[in-house]
């Protein structure tokens, strides 16, 4: 899913704070944003195989 609000990617070195915005600039510094939505897994997350594994068996205890 991708979010429509996105962040200033230059924040950091011109604002005080996050500047949030819909458009694809920055309104009140011009530089491109960024999707501000973190990413929904990491691929080398070590303990996805015990969590689908645990997943897994709720799921057959419920059936």
């Amino acid at each position: 899913m991708k979010s429509d609000i996105r962040v200033c990617s230059a924040w950091r070195d011109r604002h005080d704070r996050p500047v949030y915005s819909l458009s694809e600039t920055c309104p009140e510094c011009g530089a491109p944003t960024e999707n501000s939505a973190p990413a929904p897994y990491n691929p080398e997350d070590p303990y996805g195989e015990y969590r689908r594994a645990r997943k897994r068996r709720l799921a057959e205890e419920s059936e």
